[in-house]
């Protein structure tokens, strides 16, 4: 299996935002009580809660894995779905007094998570624990960005929901085993079976 086709879109991805959200924004920042690399904290988190479902979701079709599509569809829509009937459930002020009440739970590491989880269970571990190390990120630039959109409950129960909805609807990617094969010629009439163990 060949997934080097998910980090090419994910690492294309993060170029196209990064130049389009502007270099402006990183190399002055608004104010003055925040060090630059806040900003780039926070803005690698902004395009990696995208990049990682969306690259989760590309995989699933880059590679023909149609029931995987679906399965991805429920798995990141549910997450979504969750999500956001938590926020106005709970109503949880966010951090440094900003008079907003939908903290809890992180949607941008709920994102994150659903994707990175998403190619772990469907597709084993060894790429799925670098898809958890970017959406680990994801969850430090909510909490430590310059903005400290969220603290720590938020972000791990952000995490719980994105991941959960996954472990729901996922199911792991298994190759197929068993193939059938039919050749007939000259009165002949031959079937094969192969097992892969």
């Amino acid at each position: 299996m060949n997934y080097k086709p998910i980090y090419t879109i994910i690492s294309c991805f993060v170029i196209v935002l990064y130049s389009s959200k502007g270099i402006a924004q990183i190399n002055e920042p608004d104010d003055k009580m925040h060090e630059k690399w806040e900003f780039v904290l926070e803005d690698t988190g902004d395009i990696l809660q995208l990049a990682l479902p969306i690259g989760a979701g590309l995989t699933t079709i880059i590679k023909k894995d149609w029931e995987g599509t679906k399965q991805f569809a429920l798995s990141y829509g549910s997450s979504f779905i969750v999500t956001h009937t938590l926020k106005r459930i709970v109503k949880k002020e966010r951090p440094e007094g900003r008079n907003l009440f939908d903290a809890f739970p992180s949607g941008h590491t709920t994102s994150a998570f659903s994707g990175a989880s998403f190619i772990q269970r469907r597709y084993g571990w060894k790429y799925g624990k670098y898809a958890y190390i970017l959406a680990a990120i994801v969850g430090v630039s909510r909490m430590e960005g310059p903005n400290g959109w969220h603290d720590i409950w938020d972000v791990l129960a952000g995490a719980t929901v994105g991941i959960g909805t996954t472990y729901i609807f996922t199911k792991p990617h298994k190759n197929r085993n068993l193939d059938i094969g039919f050749s007939s010629g000259n009165n002949t009439y031959v079937i094969g079976l192969k097992y892969t163990f």
